[in-house]
């Protein structure tokens, strides 16, 4: 009989130090949402370390008086030519931000490549994990990067696809689909968007893209990405997508918008 009970308590003490283990992990989980949805969630965000002002220009709403006006016409090529800033401290001033551009509503035609979900808690958004209470990160180029690195459409190797997306991306600049503004642009999804891209030659889908510029300050100090730079459209206010083969920046013919989809 020992030799049962014996294995019997083998198990029994795997079994609770599992479940240990589940509690903490989902603790851990719990305590990454600062606030349990995103009506509760303030404009300066939350959690352990983040910068507050900058948060508060990530959660700019679509009717905010800062996101009013009209949007004045530029080019991936222009958002690369932006300034990083000389002094810029973390929490600290963004008037020499604003000086560069940063709050400039602006107009771009690119060709978008991905519409990547951000689930892993931004403090902009109070660490939520849900689909609708997060951003999506949106990738953008230019056709010459596209035409640099085209995709063979008779080679299905995906590891060969990812690779091709990683140089392209090297070249592109960001913009944003952020939870508030879906509130009033139910459209402004991944769901929506990737598989119009997926269909898309080169999976390339040609856009116009109105947001307001913002330098992503906390990538500039830390946690560097594969961009050109750290200028952004954030938020996206609108997005167009191109239904003909003739959709130029300065005509209105051929453009659709993703609200009307």
């Amino acid at each position: 009989m020992r030799p049962k009970r014996i294995l019997f308590g083998v198990v029994f003490t795997a079994i609770v130090f599992a479940a240990i283990g589940v509690e903490r992990v989902e603790a851990k989980a719990a305590k990454k949402s600062c606030k349990p949805n995103l009506a509760a969630c303030p404009d300066e965000g939350c959690g352990t370390d983040f910068d507050p002002n900058l948060n508060k220009r990530k959660n700019i709403r679509a009717n905010d008086p800062a996101a009013a006006g009209t949007a004045e016409a530029w080019t991936l090529t222009s958002m690369r030519k932006l300034d990083d800033p000389e002094s810029f401290e973390k929490g600290g001033s963004r008037d020499e931000l604003k000086n560069l551009g940063e709050g400039k509503k602006i107009v771009v035609v690119a060709n978008l490549l991905i519409a990547r979900a951000e689930l892993s808690g931004e403090s902009c958004n109070c660490g939520l994990h849900k689909a609708e209470e997060t951003d999506n990160h949106l990738v953008l180029v230019t056709k010459a990067t596209v035409d640099k690195f085209p995709l063979d459409p008779n080679d299905t190797d995906e590891a060969t696809k990812k690779d091709i997306l990683h140089s392209r991306e090297l070249e592109s600049q960001t913009a944003e689909f952020t939870p508030r503004v879906r509130l009033d642009h139910p459209n402004f999804t991944r769901e929506k968007v990737q598989p119009m891209i997926d269909d898309a030659d080169q999976e390339a889908l040609l856009v116009r893209v109105t947001g307001l510029l913002l330098f992503d300050s906390e990538h500039f100090l830390q946690h560097h990405l594969a961009r050109v730079n750290n200028w952004e459209i954030h938020p996206v206010l609108k997005l167009e997508v191109c239904t003909t083969k003739a959709c130029t920046a300065a005509s209105d013919e051929g453009w659709k918008s993703l609200d009307d989809l």
